[in-house]
């Protein structure tokens, strides 16, 4: 068993039984006794129900002040299930920190039909979904927008580029990292020819209707305000390349808005090579959000 509070832990015993009793666990990196986990769901544009994961302190003050991370991901039928994370613990939860999964369509979470139905034509439904979830938490006070940040990587970093441009009101920064991020030339680029299931073929006509409007490298406005956002992308990476990163930021910049940019010469699409440039990365999206949201 594992969770947010609690490392992969082996149990002896019948599951949902007090009997159960713990063999042995993975080591723990922060102390978990001072933060709960509950589940909510916030109302999608369309109706649908969002689940949604708060991990927070059991004493958190409902006023709107609390720095508040916002992750998603929202692609190819992959789930963001509860999961231990040392770094979230240390480098967020421990400085008073608010830590946000959302479960937007896109992902398996509920099987394949939550993928399908944010597929091609029907992406924006994803990025809906975790708009909805950040106008949840302002709703709820837990946070507010100058306190609320969000990040994501890979198609997360396509999910973290489309809630720079088609809702930057909501968000006092953003982490973009080793993000997929123009649209029209992505299935040119690396091994982008490889995901035009999921997102359409931009050479078409009648695909490119419906990408362009979640494409963000072509979304960003001149004149228009964004929150500073931070991209991370590695030289190395071959599978969406450092110049999807690049190009976006140099546009946000050129644009006149706040932009900082970092990228690692090794590690591949991970960014990092081993467990020390790892630790860097983290750390450097932690520490960029916090001193935006604090």
């Amino acid at each position: 068993m594992t969770g947010f509070l609690e490392p992969a832990t082996l149990y002896y015993g019948t599951l949902g039984k007090s009997t159960a009793q713990p063999l042995k666990h993975s080591p723990s990196f922060f102390d978990a006794s001072k933060f709960q986990v509950r589940q909510h769901f916030a109302i999608s544009k369309d109706g649908t129900r969002v689940p949604y994961f708060v991990v927070a302190p059991k004493d958190l003050k409902l006023d709107g002040s609390n720095p508040t991370l916002l992750y998603g991901y929202g692609g190819f039928e992959i789930s963001l299930q509860p999961s231990y994370s040392g770094s979230v613990g240390r480098a967020w939860l421990s400085h008073g920190g608010v830590y946000v999964i959302a479960n937007i369509r896109g992902g398996g979470e509920y099987g394949p039909r939550w993928h399908q139905a944010a597929l091609k034509a029907n992406r924006l439904r994803a990025y809906e979904d975790f708009a909805a979830v950040a106008h949840a938490l302002i709703a709820q006070k837990i946070t507010s927008q100058p306190h609320l940040g969000a990040m994501g990587g890979s198609n997360g970093g396509l999910l973290m580029g489309n809630m720079l441009t088609l809702y930057p009101d909501l968000w006092g920064a953003i982490v973009c990292q080793v993000p997929l991020l123009d649209m029209k030339r992505y299935s040119h680029l690396s091994a982008g020819s490889s995901w035009m299931a999921e997102y359409g073929d931009p050479d078409k006509a009648e695909d490119w209707a419906f990408i362009k409007t979640f494409s963000p490298y072509q979304n960003v406005e001149k004149g228009k305000k964004y929150p500073p956002i931070l991209f991370t992308t590695s030289t190395r990476d071959d599978r969406v390349g450092p110049h999807q990163a690049r190009k976006m930021a140099a546009r946000v910049l050129e644009y006149g808005n706040a932009a900082a940019f970092y990228e690692n010469i090794e590690g591949g699409h991970g960014a990092a090579a081993d467990n020390k440039q790892a630790a860097f990365m983290s750390a450097l999206g932690y520490n960029y959000l916090w001193e935006h949201l604090k």
